[in-house]
């Protein structure tokens, strides 16, 4: 058990210290913010996680878990302190330093006799370094060590990655500061690797930029998939059953976005276009990524030729399910786009509305799928939650203008979506993009001209591309 500081209580310091807290260590989490503070010595989170809630105030009942905003109470009489305060990129793509040289700064100040610094957030290669210079101009005459200990953590799983870890990961030039952290994790079974600061920062970085290249390079066998008539779920499971290659991050889609992946591997090809290497699986991996976003948009040209005035529904907001974070999120850009075209959006999501509707003021927010698909032109999954897996179908199509479904992220069949009625799209599912989709668009416009003329009148659709028309420009 040890007294333990947690700098930071954004999503990796929150989860760290409260987690740190009920394996039975005293835990003060601090932050500069107040109000979110005052907020969180009442049990109130800032951010949605599942499970956390409840950890946090279980252990603030309990006492072992407490907030601050003062840096003295909180680091003094610490005999670890967890650094976990946020690296946003900069305008090159480099990692912004600016909160952890301010938070080392601040560590300095009040550091104890043999305090053990522990970085915990996605750092540059290097920064172990840089912030024992720091703490050792601002307090030169206290020995203490720092450690690297870069987190794993999955957004909606958080908790649970860090209660069973698949390794601990440890840097330092002091082996013992080292095992004093290995210590702190001994109620997990798995492996710990020690090594120096700058191969465990890189550990880090180089598992990020891979699971994002997995995730790229299945979205571009997506795309060859769509050419040829190949489904890419069927792909990816014949892929992952192979051992040497596994099922994890091969679900092709919108892309991957978030907190970490998008601004890790940006860093990763900055540090080395810095230091004179051209990293072009990195930069095309990034490419790819944005790519998918720009699909949607081409997808829904070819329905309608012209957006303009166009009513598009979207079901997602956040980068992925169990989570409010809307960071790097595709329904940022894909709404963005769509926007530009000149639609109207409509969207919901189970959990992010809140945090989306100051970036998205142009957007309806809407307080379930069905108002979304209310008169809605197309209807695009653009985040897999559950909830959307058990939508009623037949209800949805009813409530469209056109039973138009693009589905990014591959939660339906489509044949059975096709059986239902609906004009699917999915990726990478062996629809080819024109021809298909063409046809059962003037389909579904031929049944509705026949609807038509035996009653209310219906809204057109406009003129279909022919298979090997030309769309115009690609704006997207």
């Amino acid at each position: 058990m040890g007294q333990i500081c947690v700098v930071g209580a954004g999503h990796v310091g929150l989860v760290t210290g409260a987690c740190f807290a009920d394996l039975g260590n005293q835990v003060t989490c601090l932050d500069i913010n107040s109000e979110k503070i005052e907020r969180l010595q009442k049990g109130i989170l800032p951010i949605y996680e599942p499970g956390l809630e409840e950890l946090v105030r279980r252990n603030l009942q309990a006492g072992r878990l407490s907030f601050t905003t003062d840096y003295c109470q909180a680091v003094e009489p610490s005999d670890f302190v967890f650094i976990a305060v946020d690296t946003p990129s900069g305008t090159h793509g480099e990692t912004e330093m600016r909160f952890i040289r301010s938070a080392a700064e601040m560590v300095g100040r009040y550091v104890g006799d043999g305090t053990i610094i522990v970085n915990k957030s996605t750092v540059p290669i290097g920064t172990g370094d840089l912030v024992a210079q720091i703490i050792q101009r601002v307090n030169g005459h206290e020995p203490f060590a720092v450690v690297s200990n870069p987190e794993f953590l999955r957004e909606g799983s958080a908790v649970s990655d860090f209660m069973h870890p698949d390794r601990i990961v440890l840097g330092s030039s002091n082996r013992e500061a080292a095992n004093a952290v290995a210590r702190l994790h001994s109620a997990f079974e798995c492996p710990i690797i020690v090594t120096d600061l700058r191969t465990a920062e890189m550990i880090k970085y180089a598992s990020n930029a891979f699971l994002a290249t997995r995730i790229s390079f299945i979205n571009e066998i997506a795309a060859i998939c769509d050419e040829l008539g190949a489904d890419i779920k069927v792909v990816a499971r014949g892929m992952g059953l192979d051992k040497r290659i596994g099922p994890a991050y091969l679900d092709a889609g919108l892309g991957y976005g978030g907190s970490c992946f998008p601004k890790d591997v940006q860093a990763l090809s900055h540090m080395a276009a810095a230091h004179g290497r051209r990293p072009q699986l990195l930069r095309a991996v990034m490419d790819i990524n944005r790519d998918q976003r720009r699909l949607i948009v081409h997808r829904l040209r070819q329905l309608f030729g012209s957006l303009e005035g166009r009513q598009i529904g979207l079901l997602g907001l956040s980068f992925k399910p169990n989570t409010d974070d809307m960071r790097e999120a595709a329904s940022l850009e894909v709404t963005a786009l769509l926007i530009q075209e000149g639609a109207k959006i409509r969207a919901y999501d189970p959990e992010a509305i809140e945090v989306a509707r100051p970036l998205m003021r142009d957007v309806t927010m809407c307080s379930d799928p069905y108002q979304v698909a209310q008169g809605a032109d197309a209807l695009i999954i653009v985040t897999e939650w559950n909830e959307f897996k058990q939508l009623n179908l037949l209800k949805v199509k009813s409530l469209l203008n056109y039973p138009d479904l693009i589905d990014g992220r591959n939660i339906f069949e489509p044949q059975a979506m096709q059986d239902l009625g609906f004009v699917y799209y999915g990726i990478g599912r062996g629809q080819k993009p024109l021809a298909p989709i063409a046809e059962a668009v003037s389909e579904s416009v031929h049944v509705k001209a026949n609807m038509a003329s035996k009653g209310p009148s219906t809204k057109a659709r406009p003129p279909q591309i022919p298979p090997g028309g030309s769309l115009g420009e690609d704006r997207a």
